[in-house]
């Protein structure tokens, strides 16, 4: 399993045309649910601290194997989101990790439901 994280900070001369541009990227990205095959898991958030070293917006997805991922960096709907938000990030960050010996958002979730 494959843990990729992105954050992205975006463009805007005022917090309020910042907080336009993160919720697109938000929403833009969260349509992609259900779309890609070996993606188990799909968040966005946004940041609300407002400090100015913070990012904007933050992906963060699992993947069933490192050929998941790499057929979601080629496929058409992730395509279509990235040209959709065009030039719309002034900086973007990336990490991703192997899921070891941890649990993946997806079974975490099904262990707490099993127990309620």
């Amino acid at each position: 399993m494959i843990r990729h994280i992105v954050m992205w900070r975006v463009r805007g001369d005022s917090p309020a045309e910042r907080l336009a541009a993160s919720n697109l990227v938000k929403t833009s990205f969260e349509g992609l649910r259900g779309c890609i095959p070996g993606m188990r898991h799909l968040e966005v958030g946004l940041d609300y601290s407002q400090v100015d070293y913070a990012c904007d917006a933050v992906l963060i997805t699992e993947f069933d194997s490192q050929e998941a991922l790499d057929a979601y960096a080629s496929h058409p709907e992730h395509l279509r989101v990235r040209n959709e938000l065009g030039d719309l990030r002034t900086a973007r960050f990336q990490v991703d990790y192997q899921l070891e010996s941890r649990l993946s958002f997806e079974r975490t979730a099904e262990l707490l439901n099993a127990k309620a």
